[in-house]
């Protein structure tokens, strides 16, 4: 029983992580019918401003060296400001162009991140030590939870609660859920498309960085596509969660991140290798099931 309990602590936190990128991905997609997939970069840029710019394996700290706040505040600015200039460089001026075309300009900006990521830092994996003090377990009722698991949890919980009471108690929120039901219909009752969809990708530079700073905390590791894996399995609880449904997003990012724990504690060994395979089939049942997803929305519809 025991065992169980460590194992759905264990998948709590990662199915946080998973929700808080799939939050990131479901923002702008409810809006603009866009999946982002320079998100992961967004989330490695937030990594690296951790550091400076330099070949060494250990570079010193550059946001890192701050206090706890402040060095919080600046990659999130960071993100947040990196996120609104791909909105407003790379996305902007095609708005008005197909899916496709948002699709392959998101590929684009991507590749240039990865890119400008390598020339200034070097493709070499870099270690950062940051709030190292959380990686040690704290005994809850005879669980073993390390701190880092307990932040995770927390900071989600935090941010979903802000999110939820933004979108039901500001008038930015209503209109943004007003933009994600209908786009076209709320433009022509005055909602701002600009505003929104800038608001839209500014959340997810929000997102981004509390991710970024998460998985350093986690890891202690600087790595050019430290972002990739986080938003891939995203984008299936996405997927599963219901395209353009934030609740489904949050939901999706749960149960992926508990699927991919559980098939790592309780597969025979020689079949662990082969856990990914197995979540991606637990994807394909639930879209079997249920092709819209575990929530439905209107989202097929075409917004911008």
């Amino acid at each position: 029983m025991m065992n169980l309990l460590q194992a759905l602590v264990d998948a709590a936190a990662l199915g946080s992580l998973y929700a808080l990128v799939a939050l990131a991905i479901g923002f702008v997609f409810g809006i603009m019918r866009l999946i982002n997939f320079a998100q992961g970069d967004y989330i490695t840029v937030g990594a690296y401003s951790l550091v400076v710019p330099t070949a060494s394996v250990a570079p010193p700290l550059l946001f890192g060296a701050l206090p706890a706040p402040l060095m919080i505040a600046a990659v999130v600015a960071t993100v947040v400001i990196l996120a609104l200039a791909t909105e407003r460089l790379a996305f902007r001026p095609l708005r008005q162009t197909s899916p496709a075309t948002l699709l392959v300009s998101s590929f684009a900006v991507s590749y240039f991140l990865q890119h400008l990521i390598m020339l200034v830092h070097t493709g070499r994996p870099k270690s950062i030590d940051i709030a190292s003090g959380l990686g040690r377990a704290v005994d809850i009722g005879g669980l073993r939870v390390p701190g880092t698991q307990l932040l995770t949890m927390a900071t989600a919980a935090v941010l979903l609660t802000a999110l939820v009471l933004f979108l039901k108690r500001s008038a930015l929120g209503m209109q943004m859920r007003a933009a994600a039901e209908n786009f076209q219909v709320a433009r022509l009752l005055g909602v701002p498309a600009n505003r929104v969809i800038a608001l839209a990708f500014a959340i997810s530079g929000i997102l981004s960085a509390s991710v970024s700073l998460l998985l350093v905390v986690q890891t202690g590791t600087l790595d050019l596509r430290m972002g990739t894996m986080p938003v891939i399995y995203a984008f299936f609880a996405t997927v599963i969660g219901g395209m353009g449904s934030l609740p489904g997003a949050a939901l999706g990012g749960f149960l992926v991140g508990a699927a991919s724990v559980l098939l790592q504690i309780y597969l025979p060994p020689d079949l662990r290798p082969f856990r990914d395979a197995g979540v991606f089939a637990l994807v394909i049942l639930i879209l079997l099931w249920r092709p819209a997803g575990l929530i439905a929305t209107s989202a097929n519809r075409e917004r911008v």
